[in-house]
């Protein structure tokens, strides 16, 4: 036997043979691609699974079956982790801080001209308003996007007006604004020069800048929620868990809610479908109060260094999310786990080959003459499956078969049809010369 069996055949298969017939030459771009796209899909439909006959054989390959267990729950554990960190990406994630708020201010007294004792700058003051967040965590410096993410003092506010004294600046000039807009560039203060010397009193408003939007209740709605100033998602599950606790939904129709007197007197309606809900809740949402805060602007050299601070309560987001966000997008453990799979198919297509091959020759040496006859008589099988053949095993064994009348028709037609074929291929050789 000088033949060994084939990569893609079962056992006691005749290898290394086709049987295909009248096959279309291609190219051998083609064929690279296609040989890529059956690798692709051989890669794909292979099992890491290896057979019960290797695992008897080796027993030490058990060891690899165990791998294989723990890698399946390793990977539940992780797709399931996976799933949950896109699920709590959806809401919002936030953490309270405090913003401390500095607020100073600098005098400048007139200037004058020591020789013609002429007034050359007027006396005028500054008021810087800054601001910084306290108990921070300390920066990961593995992690880039939170050493380089930092909030400047603007972002945490939507508005801020501070309202000088109006008898000292008239009621054109005693009101600064500053009001975010969608090109506002973010800024770590905020400064307002004016001309003076006295002692000025001034009023802060800042509005806290949330994200999401949130409102203030109506007193009626707040005291029967207990909330005073949420979110819209926050306060239309407030009041859905108020309909709960109360049994006002409508026992028939679902959708419909049966108005208890305190709800009937806020939304103006005994029975409202929970659908208008956002809508009904409008006209009791407002804009959440501003932060106030007085300041007196000093122009007394003596308080030139005082600065006052306040703590503001502000949210925003946990350093956390930023973390489950770049897990979710890192890409080059995948690219890794992905390399490694490979190499185990590769592996265990290769295991499952040799399988084949050893049981092929076990086959032929345990029983050379059974082992013959059976390969001849599957490939004999496979033959005929193949080209489409009939007749009788048992008559072809008789030489008598084959001197039958129609057996030398059945040579002058085989002859005939090799020369028909052989004649075709001379005339394309021929055309082709000739072009």
């Amino acid at each position: 036997m000088h033949n060994s069996p084939s990569r893609t055949e079962p056992p006691r298969k005749r290898p290394g043979v086709s049987h295909q017939t009248n096959a279309t030459p291609i190219s051998s771009s083609q064929a690279d691609i296609r040989n890529k796209q059956v690798f692709t899909k051989k890669k794909k439909l292979s099992d890491k699974v290896l057979p019960q006959s290797v695992r008897d054989l080796v027993p030490e390959s058990q060891a690899y079956m165990d791998l294989l267990a723990f890698e399946r729950k390793l990977d539940s554990t992780i797709m399931r982790k996976r799933l949950d960190i896109q699920e709590a990406l959806k809401r919002p994630v936030k953490v309270k801080r405090k913003l401390r708020v500095f607020i100073s201010n600098q005098f400048f007294p007139a200037k004058t001209d020591s020789d013609a004792k002429e007034e050359t700058a007027k006396a005028s003051w500054e008021l810087r308003v800054e601001g910084r967040l306290l108990d921070l965590p300390q920066p990961n410096p593995s992690n880039r996007h939170e050493t380089k993410h930092k909030r400047k003092f603007s972002s945490f506010f939507k508005s801020l007006v501070i309202e000088l004294d109006k008898d000292l600046y008239g009621p054109d000039n005693h009101l600064v604004e500053w009001h975010r807009t969608q090109t506002t560039q973010e800024t770590d203060g905020f400064q307002v020069k004016r001309q003076g010397d006295k002692n000025v009193r001034c009023t802060m408003l800042f509005m806290l800048n949330y994200l999401p939007p949130q409102f203030k209740l109506d007193s009626r709605l707040a005291r029967l929620l207990g909330i005073h100033t949420q979110s819209r998602p926050v306060i239309i599950q407030g009041l859905w868990q108020y309909i709960k606790t109360h049994n006002l939904q409508d026992n028939h129709e679902r959708e419909i809610i049966n108005c208890d007197p305190y709800l009937e007197q806020l939304l103006g309606k005994s029975r409202i479908r929970f659908a208008d809900v956002p809508q009904l809740l409008q006209p009791l949402l407002h804009p959440p109060d501003p932060i106030v805060i007085q300041h007196v602007i000093s122009v007394d050299p003596a308080d030139a260094k005082k600065q006052a601070c306040y703590d503001i309560e502000v949210e925003i987001d946990d350093t956390l999310k930023t973390q489950m966000s770049s897990f979710l997008l890192s890409s080059a453990s995948q690219q890794d786990i992905a390399d490694l799979e490979r190499r185990i198919h590769d592996t265990v297509a290769n295991v499952k080959q040799h399988r084949i091959q050893r049981e092929f020759y076990m086959g032929f040496s345990d029983n050379p003459q059974e082992f013959i006859a059976d390969w001849i008589s599957s490939q004999t099988k496979d033959l005929k499956t193949m080209t489409d053949a009939t007749g009788n095993k048992e008559e072809e064994r008789l030489a008598d078969y084959y001197y039958a009348p129609w057996s030398q028709e059945a040579v002058n037609r085989y002859f005939y049809s090799k020369l028909q074929q052989r004649r075709i291929e001379l005339d394309q050789v021929l055309k082709s010369s000739n072009i």
